[in-house]
């Protein structure tokens, strides 16, 4: 990756942990270069075992979207198409959400509704929500997102291990 296509990633909150390199998970790549470590996600699954990776044709610097359906308070819904890079902050499709919407999230292939794995430990009111890594549908290997619009906290477990972890905070960012 040249350094121009990497300005959309939050080096300077991205920390990559354990044993990465020795462990290859089929589910996540691993890509280091020049540039530094990226994380992918190559594949991530709803609560009823749906792969959610390529379920459409958007794409981020060639790796296929990650999508997630969202329902808004006042019932609006649509499927927002995250990016596969751990710390990339891209989205396309459904994306006029207001910043701070707390949202219901679930899987567009399903319908049900992705797992909570709990509060987020900010004082933000956010829950994480869980994606799988694995057809297992595995609580030691997912990927744990906001359910609140713009807040930037997300995690990937892999093994009960943490592999990555990107926390944006608001102040920092000056906004």
């Amino acid at each position: 990756m040249a350094g121009d296509e990497r300005n959309h990633i939050d080096d300077a909150n991205l920390h990559v942990t354990g044993r990465h390199s020795e462990v290859p998970a089929p589910h996540v790549g691993i890509d280091q270069n020049d540039d530094g470590v990226v994380i992918v996600v190559t594949q991530a699954f709803g609560p009823k075992g749906d792969n959610l990776v390529g379920v459409s044709d958007v794409t981020f610097d060639g790796y296929p979207a990650v999508s997630v359906g969202v329902r808004l308070p006042d019932g609006k819904e649509g499927v927002v198409h995250l990016s596969p890079i751990h710390g990339d902050g891209r989205k396309a499709g459904f994306t006029e959400i207001p910043k701070g919407a707390k949202c219901e999230l679930f899987c567009p292939v399903s319908k049900e509704p992705l797992p909570a794995l709990g509060e987020v430990e900010d004082g933000s009111g956010a829950s994480y929500r869980a994606l799988f890594l694995t057809p297992k549908l595995e609580d030691g290997a997912v990927v744990m997102i906001s359910d609140v619009w713009g807040h930037f906290h997300s995690r990937i477990i892999d093994d009960m291990e943490l592999l990555s972890y990107w926390a944006v905070n608001q102040e920092k960012q000056g906004a």
